[in-house]
């Protein structure tokens, strides 16, 4: 199979049936071998009804329901698991993504070799203030962070070739981060297309000013995770010596302050100096022992998969 196109929705019953025309329409004309894979996110409208109705018309359409709404990151991974092309398309459900862009993607994964190809939105049609300017803002902070260099990390219309989403998963709210992941699971080429944006035809949209606050609580977390993930020891542990040594320097000038240069003075328990001393060296403490233990449970983790490998090839 050449193509999976996986389509993430929640309460878009109004676009399916034309979004799925659309794509039948461009896989026809291309002859490509395809199946199209929507995965309902807990629709409370007759969208999963639609999804029913269009897969028995059309042998290529498939379907997955959740029970409630877990988000689109769970949609995606649950999509990437079912898909069985050699080449993945994601796209939205609002008709927002336009699917006469998928041939020319599809070239770029099967022909030109790259491991992901991003969507760019570089004409939009959302509102500037709320989505423009916000987006804006949350693509240059992830280009920074990350190192890569995408214009739109959030756009829904992007290419992957099968070992990628094979290999990445994609949990909490990382789907506007999977070139990062990619990144990081060591498919270096990824690349970027100019695409068409429309404007919503239907309904509303279902993301709030909220997904850009959580977009970068994540891109911190993603942050943390890529260049310190792997050596936990180096940020706790600098952090943890770096305050056990300001607590400690604090102690000893009360010390010598106290048996040398004013002896009869007030207790040293009675100065704001011995708090400080005293709360920078218990955090600091805490600290280093936390990046110690993430060291010995990645160094653990590690171990284990080397037996796993060498049990495999002893089998």
């Amino acid at each position: 199979m050449q193509l999976t196109i996986v389509i993430p929705l929640l309460n878009e019953e109004e676009s399916l049936q034309e979004l799925h025309a659309w794509i039948v329409s461009v896989m026809q004309s291309k002859h490509f071998s395809y199946e199209i894979l929507f995965v309902d996110d807990g629709s409370t409208d007759t969208s999963w009804e639609l999804i029913t109705k269009l897969s028995k018309e059309n042998p290529n359409v498939k379907g997955i329901q959740f029970s409630r709404n877990f988000g689109k990151s769970q949609a995606l991974h649950a999509g990437f698991k079912a898909a069985k092309g050699d080449v993945i398309i994601t796209m939205d459900a609002d008709l927002q993504d336009n699917p006469e862009e998928i041939p020319e993607l599809y070239e770029l994964i099967h022909t030109e070799g790259y491991d992901l190809i991003s969507g760019w939105k570089k004409k939009r049609y959302d509102s500037i203030l709320l989505k423009n300017l916000p987006s804006k803002l949350f693509n240059w902070a992830a280009r920074k962070t990350s190192g890569v260099q995408l214009h739109d990390f959030n756009c829904g219309l992007k290419a992957y070739k099968k070992s990628v989403i094979k290999t990445i998963e994609v949990s909490g709210e990382m789907h506007r981060y999977i070139p990062v992941l990619a990144k990081n699971a060591g498919f270096y080429k990824i690349g970027e297309k100019v695409v068409k944006h429309q404007s919503r035809k239907y309904g509303r949209t279902k993301f709030g000013m909220e997904r850009f606050i959580n977009g970068f609580l994540d891109l911190i977390t993603i942050w943390f995770v890529t260049k310190f993930g792997k050596r936990p020891m180096h940020l706790f542990g600098a952090l943890g010596v770096l305050m056990f040594i300001i607590g400690f320097s604090f102690a000893m000038y009360l010390g010598v302050n106290k048996l040398f240069i004013n002896p009869f003075g007030r207790l040293i328990t009675n100065r704001p100096q011995f708090y400080i001393a005293l709360t920078s060296m218990v955090i600091g403490t805490q600290l280093f022992l936390a990046g110690f233990l993430g060291e010995l449970m990645i160094r653990s983790k590690k171990t284990e998969k080397r037996y796993v490998i060498s049990d495999k090839i002893a089998l």
